[in-house]
């Protein structure tokens, strides 16, 4: 089935420059992506102004290496794609304003993605390292990032209820918080990980947030809980100056135990939504979805309620052009096209309950 043929799809809605050309939705071209990660790990979190500004230094950067590796022509797009929420404000301007212009100069339909909805198209797009096969419907999807945490619920393209969401913080969110209190680098979710592999023990229990029989997620406690934990043993609120230090086994143990409690909540909901819902597919979404130990946990838990679970490459679950170009395929074939008019919606839902 032809899904919008060559798209052109531009990703800038946090601090990630991402251009990618994908054919039909699934096929990848090219799919360049420039990090600012370094840029603000001295900040420990990203800073808003100063996304914006990497973003217009390394576009068309980007864009140029995107050219070369996918070896096409503008003759042989049919649109260009832009994320236009959710996110930073000023970061998803210079996206759009860089759309729009190619758009009008190459005189080529453009095609507005919601960013989560990339998240989830990332599942649809092939992998030439191995055989992914396409989410069979009704599926069931995990979205899990450093801003938002949700589970929906798609009987078919495009077509979403959303089951559950986070009422405080997103898991990526903690993530990023409990490990500067441990004193890891910037971002703290690969950090967690690896110093949580590094455990020995696995007697650090952190509460979990089941909120009754909802779908919703909440890691606020979760972090409190964290937090009182590590200051009670550095004499202060967390390995910073003036506390002290914890000893490097007792960071893999505090870190085994945070990331547990995350992910026991998360593939616990998971499959109890999946089977409520009659899924055929469970997907997995979002940068939180290149943790190891939660891709694994998930995907047994699948296998054993007899759903496959469609997870893409941890490339692919970090923010990319490729996920807004899979999703712009389904987008331009369902009409949807925007003017030069389009602006940024930085509180941009997916769906609603």
């Amino acid at each position: 089935m032809t899904r919008g043929g060559l798209i052109l799809a531009v990703e800038s809605s946090c601090d990630e420059t991402g251009i990618a050309l994908v054919e039909d939705g699934r096929r990848i071209h090219s799919n360049v992506v420039a990090s600012q990660v370094a840029m603000h790990a001295a900040a420990g979190g990203i800073v808003p102004e100063v996304a914006a500004r990497a973003h217009l230094r390394w576009i068309v950067p980007v864009l140029d290496e995107a050219w070369a590796a996918a070896g096409v022509t503008w003759d042989d797009v049919s649109a260009v794609a832009v994320t236009e929420g959710p996110g930073l404000a000023g970061s998803l301007l210079v996206g759009i304003n860089f759309a729009k212009t190619l758009a009008y100069v190459h005189g080529k339909p453009l095609v507005p993605v919601n960013h989560l909805e990339g998240h989830l198209y990332a599942a649809w797009l092939a992998d030439e390292a191995r055989e992914v096969p396409e989410p069979l419907f009704p599926v069931v999807a995990l979205i899990v990032s450093g801003g938002h945490t949700f589970l929906v619920e798609m009987r078919d393209h495009l077509a979403y209820r959303l089951l559950g969401e986070t009422v405080d913080d997103a898991a990526g969110e903690a993530f990023d918080k409990v490990g500067r209190l441990l004193g890891l680098p910037y971002p703290g979710g690969p950090e967690i990980m690896r110093a949580a592999a590094g455990a020995t023990r696995h007697d650090v229990v952190f509460p979990r947030a089941w909120l009754g029989d909802s779908f919703d997620f909440s890691f606020s406690g979760l972090k409190t809980a964290a937090r009182r934990t590590i200051a009670a043993e550095t004499g202060g609120t967390g390995t910073s100056a003036g506390d002290s230090p914890l000893a490097n086994d007792r960071v893999a143990e505090l870190a085994d135990g945070f990331q547990e409690s995350v992910v026991d909540v998360l593939v616990t909901k998971t499959i109890r939504a999946a089977r409520a819902a009659g899924a055929r597919s469970v997907v997995l979404g979002g940068g939180v979805a290149a943790n190891r130990v939660l891709r694994d946990r998930l995907a047994a838990a699948a296998q054993a309620a007899g759903m496959p679970l469609v997870v893409p490459r941890p490339a692919l679950c970090t923010d990319n052009g490729a996920m807004i170009g899979a999703a712009a395929a389904w987008r331009f074939e369902a009409g949807t096209r925007a003017g030069l008019d389009l602006d940024a919606k930085p509180s941009l839902p997916l769906a609603r309950r």
